[in-house]
């Protein structure tokens, strides 16, 4: 299996789904337990959440399972949130502290890993930003995630419904930022900006405002879209319908605001 899919776009938003992948090789597959072939640490029907929201979008999807290596971390290893519990590049334990492994992996492991997996997912990634900002001279990155709302492991209390991260404002142009907190804001949902969640890895990495290429991270509270945060983490048709008319919303609003960010064609 391609462990990246890319659907070409036309228009200056480029959408990052790292974490929507349930692909897991059977050799890897063999040295999860129990618990972590469950795989429950997914951002469960994301995609399917998001399509079809802004004509013209790119998106390029990592086909393969975070418990192979996390594609939203540093490939150096770097913790994104020091001090904090948070799961590492091949991660050791899920969300909730509990062990996933019956073979860990070894150094050698994860080599391969970040050759086979990571790397060609931030290549295509790369690639569609540059080529999107050639079209427009600009290119917005909305890396796209989902989490259960409570995870005591990781965070205290329940995670609001939207979750904007931009790394306090470094990974984007203050418009963008505030044009999605603002409809966030006005949404009936719970929000917050740059929380728990502050953006990955991959809105730090490529949020480069002085080369015109923007990020936002937005983290969602699966209670928004799911009938349960738990297996069989079954997609919520009228829940759905409710949310995604806003994320078409932000979708749209940043890619009307893209002619403004200075860029040069």
């Amino acid at each position: 299996m391609t462990p990246v899919e890319v659907t070409h776009g036309d228009g200056p938003i480029v959408l990052g789904l790292p974490h929507t992948g349930t692909y897991v090789p059977r050799a890897i597959m063999a040295d999860l337990n129990d618990n972590g072939r469950a795989l429950a640490d997914t951002d469960w029907h994301i995609d399917r959440l998001y399509d079809g929201l802004l004509p013209g979008a790119t998106t390029v999807r990592a086909t393969f399972h975070r418990y192979v290596i996390d594609a939203n971390r540093d490939p150096a290893g770097e913790s994104l949130y020091p001090g904090q519990n948070t799961t590492t590049l091949v991660p050791m334990t899920d969300f909730d502290g509990a062990g996933i492994w019956d073979r860990a992996p070894n150094a050698e492991d994860i080599r391969a890993r970040k050759r086979y997996f990571h790397a060609p997912y931030h290549a295509a990634l790369e690639a569609e930003l540059r080529r999107v900002r050639d079209l427009h001279g600009v290119a917005i990155l909305y890396d796209c995630h989902s989490i259960r709302s409570a995870i005591p492991f990781l965070f205290d209390g329940t995670l609001p419904d939207f979750n904007t991260g931009t790394n306090m404002g470094t990974t984007c142009a203050p418009e963008l930022e505030a044009a999605t907190v603002a409809i966030c804001a006005a949404a009936p949902y719970s929000d917050t900006l740059n929380g728990r969640f502050k953006g990955g890895w991959t809105t730090r990495h490529y949020g480069q405002p002085k080369d015109n290429i923007h990020a936002i991270q937005m983290e969602l509270a699966q209670s928004t879209y799911l009938s349960a945060e738990a297996a069989p983490w079954t997609y919520n048709d009228a829940k759905a319908a409710a949310l995604r008319p806003y994320l078409a919303e932000i979708l749209t609003a940043l890619a009307d605001l893209a002619p403004t960010l200075g860029g040069s064609r």
